[in-house]
């Protein structure tokens, strides 16, 4: 049976570091989301403030559900790829120091073209293998792809090497159900955040908007996790709103009511 395991994630909250895992604490999250570019730079981080950050989390009843390395590029791109490769180990290092098993960032355009996308399949290949030496793998989460374009995807990459974090606001916001990329995508859902999204038809364009006011179908979507016994955490996330705060607690009151 599904069970409700909530995380916050603390760029939402906009507040310093230490005080975001203080509200975290108090709207009564399991687990939080960390981004390992803005918030922890793996690089200015000792082991001994490594250790100071696990003593703030186990202070205030937290865990760490996945550390976000959002990049402004894919994985298929060239340019600085070599760079963006160890930004994201550094990350999975740092998950793993925290006690979370994930990283999650866009996956990016999956290409046509096979030049370009050899390129994609041999960074997710080698990510995926530091990711078993090292105990935290990358989930990607697939934006405006198709799941018949992740299932070939996954058909072109050693085997268990695609693993996937949903974006249920983002995908409506693309016209495609969460629900359909669980179902259709043939690789492991490891996180998923609490997000809905609309097409706004007058600017025709999508738009996230709170949870439970949008056209995610949040129920059989819990249905299609439920089936692939899915254990990991429903992440709230509300950044570009004026009502954050109210949002969030808004959302894990709904979350609360489905279970």
């Amino acid at each position: 049976m599904l069970q409700l395991r909530t995380a916050v994630q603390l760029a939402s909250l906009r507040q310093p570091f230490k005080k975001a895992l203080l509200t975290a604490a108090h709207l009564g999250v399991d687990a939080v989301e960390i981004d390992a570019r803005r918030e922890l730079r793996p690089a200015e981080l000792s082991q001994t403030a490594v250790r100071h950050i696990r003593k703030l989390l186990e202070d205030a009843n937290l865990r760490v559900a996945a550390v976000a390395f959002p990049t402004r590029r894919g994985y298929e791109v060239p340019e600085d790829l070599q760079p963006r490769i160890e930004g994201t180990r550094a990350a999975m290092r740092l998950a793993y120091q925290l006690g979370a098993r994930l990283v999650v960032n866009h996956l990016g355009h999956i290409p046509d073209d096979p030049n370009t996308r050899e390129t994609l399949i041999q960074s997710l290949t080698e990510l995926a293998r530091f990711g078993d030496r090292e105990g935290s793998h990358l989930a990607v989460i697939p934006g405006a792809v198709e799941p018949s374009d992740v299932r070939q995807l996954v058909e072109d990459l050693p085997e268990s090497t695609l693993q996937l974090t949903l974006d249920p606001g983002e995908l409506a916001a693309h016209g495609i159900a969460a629900e359909a990329m669980a179902a259709e995508a043939g690789c492991p859902i490891r996180y998923v955040y609490a997000t809905d999204g609309v097409i706004d038809p007058t600017r025709r364009e999508g738009m996230e908007v709170p949870l439970g006011r949008g056209v995610v179908d949040f129920p059989a979507l819990l249905g299609k996790l439920e089936e692939q016994g899915y254990d990991g955490y429903l992440c709230v996330r509300r950044a570009q709103s004026p009502h954050a705060m109210e949002e969030i607690q808004n959302a894990l009151e709904y979350l609360h009511a489905l279970f």
